[in-house]
Order: C-alpha cells, then sequence, then structure tokens
C-alpha cells in the first residue's frame, strides 16, 4: 500500500480548530501517517535521522500548516533546515536522489478571508505568492509541486464549513493516492 506523510506543524494544535479538523479526517485514510511535529519536537531539536527515514518511507508528500505574518511557523523552517540540507546539500547520492519526483502538497490555513489574500487586498500578496519560498524548495528537491489546499477564516469557520473543509482535504488525499496507484499499475502493465 502507498502511503501520504502529513508533517503537521501547527505551534498549538489543540487550540486549533480547523489544523485538528484536517488532520483528524486525514488520519481516518488508508496509507496515511500524520506526525504532529510540534509535539515530536518541542524543544525545537529535529531528529534528522528519524525525519530521513520517514520521508523516504512516504510516496507522497504534505506539509500541513497555519500561516502565521506571512509565513511558515519557525518549525517548519528548523525542519527544512535540517532533513533537507542535509539530504541535499551533504548525503545527496544517498538520500536526496531518493527523494526526488515524490509529489509535495502544501495544506495551509489563514484566519482571513480569501479576498484579502489579492493584489488589491488587505494582504497586499496572493496566497501562491506567500507560499512561493515553498515552491522553489518543491523544485530545488525535484518535488511535482501540487496545488495548496488553502483553507481561509480557519478560526471563524462554524462547524459545517469546518466538516466540509476536512471533507475536500481528504477526497483531495484519497483522489491523490488512488491517481498514484493507477499510476503504478500502468507503469507495471503497460
Amino acid at each position: 500500500m502507498s502511503k501520504t506523510l502529513i508533517l503537521l506543524f501547527h505551534p498549538d494544535l489543540n487550540r486549533s480548530r480547523a489544523n485538528a479538523a484536517l488532520a483528524a479526517a486525514a488520519a481516518r485514510l488508508p496509507g496515511v501517517e500524520v506526525a504532529d511535529m510540534y509535539a515530536l519536537y518541542p524543544d525545537g531539536a529535529i531528529d534528522a535521522d528519524r525525519e530521513v527515514a520517514r520521508l523516504l518511507s512516504a510516496d507522497r508528500i504534505v506539509l500541513q500548516f497555519p500561516i502565521q505574518w506571512y509565513a511558515t511557523p519557525p518549525l517548519l523552517q528548523a525542519w527544512k533546515d535540517a532533513v533537507l540540507t542535509r539530504m541535499f546539500y551533504i548525503t545527496y547520492p544517498t538520500e536526496g536522489r531518493l527523494l526526488e519526483g515524490k509529489p509535495l502538497l502544501v495544506v495551509a490555513t489563514a484566519g482571513n478571508v480569501p479576498e484579502a489574500y489579492q493584489r488589491g487586498g488587505a494582504n497586499k500578496f496572493t496566497m501562491e505568492e506567500l507560499l512561493r519560498p515553498l515552491e522553489a524548495t518543491a523544485h530545488r528537491c525535484s518535488l511535482p509541486w501540487q496545488a495548496p489546499f488553502l483553507v481561509y477564516r480557519a478560526d471563524k469557520l462554524d462547524d459545517l464549513s469546518l466538516h466540509g473543509a476536512a471533507k475536500d482535504y481528504a477526497a483531495i488525499l484519497e483522489t491523490w493516492r488512488r491517481q498514484d496507484a493507477q499510476r503504478f499499475l500502468v507503469e507495471a502493465w503497460g
């Protein structure tokens, strides 16, 4: 069975309705591992050996997090520094090269409305522009970039809207898995 690895970077998941609901919906799917990175590394010291092994065992990678001050949470940057720097600049032949080709999906939540993330909006930049550093990272690591899954008004969603977002997220992950399985069958059987 193929595996989707979700690396969840929320500084306080107990206080999050949106990221907690998304992660719970994803965790119910077959072949999905959700790793709560702040629970695993509360002191910020990333176990690079563990994280490299986790990445290499996955078929698909998801980075899930809230947008904070137009950026990713600090632990995500620390994770990239510890893990991706090692894999792609220090041990490329035995690690980084093996990660290449695994698709990457970014799942981000934001507190404001979609209209705020436009050129003329309150935040001046689109969410795609704010996520450009992650897209550049995916490009550098040869991880096929998927269109991000974005949830706006994350802290203001009613239960029905939150349930809908979680259901949509699970559907995307399930479709992604099925497409991967179909691609495998085509390659295996021609």
